[in-house]
Protein backbone atom coordinates (compact mmCIF):
# COMPACT_ATOMS: atom_id res chain seq x y z
CA UNK A 1 0.00 0.00 0.00
CA UNK A 2 1.47 3.13 -1.02
CA UNK A 3 0.90 6.89 0.73
CA UNK A 4 2.21 7.84 3.99
CA UNK A 5 3.57 4.32 5.19
CA UNK A 6 5.37 3.83 1.89
CA UNK A 7 8.30 1.52 3.09
CA UNK A 8 11.78 2.79 2.42
CA UNK A 9 13.25 -0.46 3.14
CA UNK A 10 16.24 0.36 0.64
CA UNK A 11 17.30 3.01 3.09
CA UNK A 12 17.13 0.56 5.82
CA UNK A 13 18.29 -2.94 5.24
CA UNK A 14 18.17 -4.09 9.24
CA UNK A 15 14.50 -2.18 9.90
CA UNK A 16 11.49 -1.42 7.62
CA UNK A 17 10.61 1.94 8.94
CA UNK A 18 7.87 4.21 7.09
CA UNK A 19 8.27 7.33 5.67
CA UNK A 20 6.80 9.02 7.97
CA UNK A 21 8.95 7.91 10.88
CA UNK A 22 11.85 9.25 8.88
CA UNK A 23 9.97 12.43 8.41
CA UNK A 24 9.24 12.61 12.24
CA UNK A 25 12.60 11.34 13.71
CA UNK A 26 13.75 13.91 11.69
CA UNK A 27 11.66 16.95 13.10
CA UNK A 28 12.61 16.00 16.54
CA UNK A 29 16.18 15.95 15.75
CA UNK A 30 15.91 19.80 14.67
CA UNK A 31 13.38 20.35 17.12
CA UNK A 32 15.93 19.46 19.85
CA UNK A 33 18.51 21.38 18.59
CA UNK A 34 18.74 24.06 15.52
CA UNK A 35 15.57 24.03 14.57
CA UNK A 36 14.46 25.32 18.20
CA UNK A 37 17.34 27.63 17.54
CA UNK A 38 16.12 28.86 14.42
CA UNK A 39 12.66 29.53 16.13
CA UNK A 40 14.49 31.51 18.66
CA UNK A 41 16.42 33.25 16.62
CA UNK A 42 13.37 34.94 15.04
CA UNK A 43 12.06 36.20 18.13
CA UNK A 44 15.34 37.58 19.15
CA UNK A 45 15.42 39.14 15.65
CA UNK A 46 11.69 40.33 16.01
CA UNK A 47 12.63 41.90 19.33
CA UNK A 48 15.73 43.71 18.08
CA UNK A 49 14.25 45.10 15.54
CA UNK A 50 11.21 46.44 17.51
CA UNK A 51 13.82 47.93 19.99
CA UNK A 52 14.14 52.04 19.71
CA UNK A 53 17.32 52.26 18.12
CA UNK A 54 19.31 51.06 15.01
CA UNK A 55 20.63 47.21 15.23
CA UNK A 56 24.25 48.33 15.05
CA UNK A 57 23.91 49.97 18.50
CA UNK A 58 22.81 46.21 19.82
CA UNK A 59 24.86 43.37 20.50
CA UNK A 60 24.73 39.53 20.34
CA UNK A 61 27.20 38.31 22.52
CA UNK A 62 28.09 34.45 21.88
CA UNK A 63 29.89 33.54 24.44
CA UNK A 64 29.36 35.03 27.66
CA UNK A 65 30.17 34.04 32.09
CA UNK A 66 27.45 32.02 33.25
CA UNK A 67 28.24 33.00 36.73
CA UNK A 68 29.92 36.14 37.07
CA UNK A 69 32.35 36.57 40.14
CA UNK A 70 32.37 32.60 40.27
CA UNK A 71 34.68 31.19 38.10
CA UNK A 72 34.47 27.86 38.82
CA UNK A 73 30.77 27.79 38.72
CA UNK A 74 31.08 29.75 35.10
CA UNK A 75 33.50 26.56 34.52
CA UNK A 76 30.91 24.05 35.18
CA UNK A 77 27.78 25.80 33.09
CA UNK A 78 30.26 26.64 30.25
CA UNK A 79 31.84 22.41 30.06
CA UNK A 80 28.15 21.47 30.49
CA UNK A 81 26.88 23.48 28.14
CA UNK A 82 28.91 22.55 25.45
CA UNK A 83 28.12 19.02 26.38
CA UNK A 84 24.59 18.80 26.31
CA UNK A 85 24.40 20.76 22.97
CA UNK A 86 26.15 17.60 21.43
CA UNK A 87 23.82 15.13 22.65
CA UNK A 88 21.43 15.63 19.62
CA UNK A 89 24.17 14.58 17.33
CA UNK A 90 24.58 11.32 19.62
CA UNK A 91 21.28 11.13 18.82
CA UNK A 92 22.27 10.84 14.77
CA UNK A 93 24.76 8.80 15.35
CA UNK A 94 22.19 6.25 17.37
CA UNK A 95 19.53 6.58 14.41
CA UNK A 96 22.62 6.01 11.61
CA UNK A 97 23.78 2.85 13.50
CA UNK A 98 20.23 1.85 13.16
CA UNK A 99 20.77 1.40 9.89
CA UNK A 100 23.59 -0.79 9.96
CA UNK A 101 25.35 1.89 7.93
CA UNK A 102 28.59 2.80 10.19
CA UNK A 103 26.97 5.76 12.02
CA UNK A 104 28.66 8.93 11.51
CA UNK A 105 31.36 7.39 9.14
CA UNK A 106 28.07 6.88 6.60
CA UNK A 107 28.26 10.85 6.50
CA UNK A 108 32.21 10.99 6.56
CA UNK A 109 32.42 12.28 10.40
CA UNK A 110 35.43 10.01 11.31
CA UNK A 111 39.21 9.61 11.48
CA UNK A 112 39.88 7.65 8.25
CA UNK A 113 40.97 10.60 6.36
CA UNK A 114 42.51 13.20 8.77
CA UNK A 115 44.94 14.79 6.56
CA UNK A 116 42.74 15.29 3.36
CA UNK A 117 40.29 17.34 6.32
CA UNK A 118 42.39 19.05 7.77
CA UNK A 119 44.06 20.17 4.56
CA UNK A 120 40.62 20.97 2.75
CA UNK A 121 38.69 22.37 5.96
CA UNK A 122 41.92 24.94 6.18
CA UNK A 123 41.49 26.32 2.77
CA UNK A 124 38.04 26.51 2.98
CA UNK A 125 38.70 28.35 6.45
CA UNK A 126 41.29 30.61 4.28
CA UNK A 127 38.96 31.40 1.55
CA UNK A 128 35.71 32.07 3.76
CA UNK A 129 37.35 33.85 6.76
CA UNK A 130 38.91 37.30 5.08
CA UNK A 131 34.74 37.42 3.03
CA UNK A 132 33.08 36.84 5.90
CA UNK A 133 34.76 39.94 8.14
CA UNK A 134 34.72 42.54 5.09
CA UNK A 135 30.65 41.34 4.97
CA UNK A 136 30.02 41.63 8.28
CA UNK A 137 32.01 44.74 8.68
CA UNK A 138 30.18 46.16 5.50
CA UNK A 139 26.44 45.53 6.86
CA UNK A 140 26.90 46.13 10.03
CA UNK A 141 27.89 49.72 8.89
CA UNK A 142 24.80 50.01 6.65
CA UNK A 143 22.97 49.36 9.69
CA UNK A 144 21.14 45.46 9.11
CA UNK A 145 23.44 43.69 11.92
CA UNK A 146 23.63 43.78 15.30
CA UNK A 147 27.23 44.10 16.92
CA UNK A 148 28.78 40.10 16.95
CA UNK A 149 30.12 40.10 20.64
CA UNK A 150 32.02 36.57 20.42
CA UNK A 151 32.72 36.27 23.82
CA UNK A 152 32.44 38.21 26.97
CA UNK A 153 33.93 35.87 29.36
CA UNK A 154 36.02 36.72 32.38
CA UNK A 155 39.93 36.54 32.25
CA UNK A 156 40.94 33.40 33.93
CA UNK A 157 42.74 30.61 33.22
CA UNK A 158 40.35 28.34 31.27
CA UNK A 159 38.81 31.07 28.77
CA UNK A 160 40.81 30.07 26.25
CA UNK A 161 40.52 26.43 26.44
CA UNK A 162 36.74 27.04 26.70
CA UNK A 163 36.52 28.92 23.91
CA UNK A 164 37.76 26.13 21.52
CA UNK A 165 35.54 23.46 22.95
CA UNK A 166 32.75 26.09 22.22
CA UNK A 167 34.15 26.48 18.54
CA UNK A 168 34.57 22.70 17.75
CA UNK A 169 30.99 21.86 19.34
CA UNK A 170 29.02 24.70 17.46
CA UNK A 171 31.00 22.96 13.55
CA UNK A 172 30.22 19.44 14.93
CA UNK A 173 26.88 20.04 15.59
CA UNK A 174 25.92 22.34 12.83
CA UNK A 175 27.94 20.29 10.15
CA UNK A 176 26.62 17.08 11.73
CA UNK A 177 22.65 17.64 11.44
CA UNK A 178 22.52 20.26 9.07
CA UNK A 179 24.47 19.12 5.93
CA UNK A 180 25.36 15.40 6.51
CA UNK A 181 22.08 13.97 8.57
CA UNK A 182 20.24 16.89 6.89
CA UNK A 183 20.56 15.97 3.52
CA UNK A 184 20.39 12.03 3.84
CA UNK A 185 17.33 12.83 5.54
CA UNK A 186 15.55 14.84 2.94
CA UNK A 187 17.18 12.93 0.39
CA UNK A 188 15.40 9.60 1.92
CA UNK A 189 12.00 11.76 1.79
CA UNK A 190 11.94 12.57 -1.67
CA UNK A 191 13.31 16.00 -1.74
CA UNK A 192 15.18 16.72 -5.28
CA UNK A 193 19.15 17.65 -4.71
CA UNK A 194 17.96 21.57 -5.23
CA UNK A 195 14.95 21.60 -2.90
CA UNK A 196 17.25 19.91 0.17
CA UNK A 197 20.28 22.40 -0.52
CA UNK A 198 17.52 25.35 -0.26
CA UNK A 199 16.19 23.62 2.84
CA UNK A 200 19.64 22.97 4.59
CA UNK A 201 20.79 26.42 3.48
CA UNK A 202 17.89 28.64 4.92
CA UNK A 203 17.95 26.64 7.82
CA UNK A 204 21.79 27.71 8.58
CA UNK A 205 20.50 31.12 8.05
CA UNK A 206 17.84 30.72 10.17
CA UNK A 207 19.68 30.31 13.21
CA UNK A 208 22.01 33.13 12.93
CA UNK A 209 19.04 35.71 12.33
CA UNK A 210 19.60 36.96 15.95
CA UNK A 211 22.78 38.61 14.55
CA UNK A 212 20.54 40.75 11.95
CA UNK A 213 19.73 40.68 8.35
CA UNK A 214 23.32 40.07 7.47
CA UNK A 215 24.24 36.84 9.98
CA UNK A 216 20.87 35.44 8.29
CA UNK A 217 22.46 36.02 4.60
CA UNK A 218 25.96 35.56 5.15
CA UNK A 219 25.21 31.94 6.72
CA UNK A 220 22.88 31.16 4.17
CA UNK A 221 25.14 31.56 1.32
CA UNK A 222 27.98 29.62 3.49
CA UNK A 223 25.44 26.50 3.33
CA UNK A 224 25.22 26.81 -0.14
CA UNK A 225 29.21 26.65 -0.47
CA UNK A 226 29.05 23.69 2.11
CA UNK A 227 26.38 21.73 0.83
CA UNK A 228 28.00 22.14 -2.62
CA UNK A 229 31.42 20.73 -0.66
CA UNK A 230 30.19 17.92 1.23
CA UNK A 231 28.32 16.58 -2.25
CA UNK A 232 31.53 16.61 -4.17
CA UNK A 233 34.08 15.04 -1.48
CA UNK A 234 31.12 13.04 0.41
CA UNK A 235 32.53 13.83 3.94
CA UNK A 236 31.48 16.20 6.72
CA UNK A 237 35.09 16.20 8.28
CA UNK A 238 36.67 18.89 6.02
CA UNK A 239 33.33 21.13 6.81
CA UNK A 240 33.73 20.65 10.52
CA UNK A 241 37.67 21.55 10.15
CA UNK A 242 36.83 24.85 8.77
CA UNK A 243 33.83 25.73 10.82
CA UNK A 244 35.99 24.94 13.57
CA UNK A 245 39.06 26.95 12.22
CA UNK A 246 36.32 29.82 11.19
CA UNK A 247 34.71 29.81 14.77
CA UNK A 248 37.90 29.76 16.91
CA UNK A 249 39.14 32.22 14.69
CA UNK A 250 36.40 34.86 15.79
CA UNK A 251 36.57 33.74 19.28
CA UNK A 252 39.87 34.30 20.25
CA UNK A 253 40.46 36.79 17.76
CA UNK A 254 38.12 38.59 19.54
CA UNK A 255 39.65 37.76 22.74
CA UNK A 256 43.08 39.44 21.85
CA UNK A 257 42.20 42.26 19.29
CA UNK A 258 38.93 43.87 21.14
CA UNK A 259 39.29 47.42 22.15
CA UNK A 260 43.49 47.08 20.69
CA UNK A 261 42.30 47.46 16.63
CA UNK A 262 40.08 50.31 15.66
CA UNK A 263 38.05 48.39 12.65
CA UNK A 264 36.94 45.90 14.83
CA UNK A 265 33.54 46.69 17.11
CA UNK A 266 33.12 46.03 20.33
CA UNK A 267 29.50 46.39 22.07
Amino acid sequence: MQGEEERVADHFPQERISRRIVRDETLLVLGLSLGASGVSALISFVGSVTKPGGLKDQAATLNASAAPGRPWLDLAWQLFGIASALVPVALVAHFLLREGRGGLRTLGFDRTRPWPDLGRGAAVAAAIGSTGIAFYLAVRGLGFNLTVVPEALPEVWWKYPVLILSALQNAILEEVIVVGYLLRRLGQLGWTPTAALVGSSVLRGSYHLYQGVGGFIGNMVMGVVFVYLYRRWGRVGPLVVAHSLLDIGAFVGYALLAGKVDWLPTA
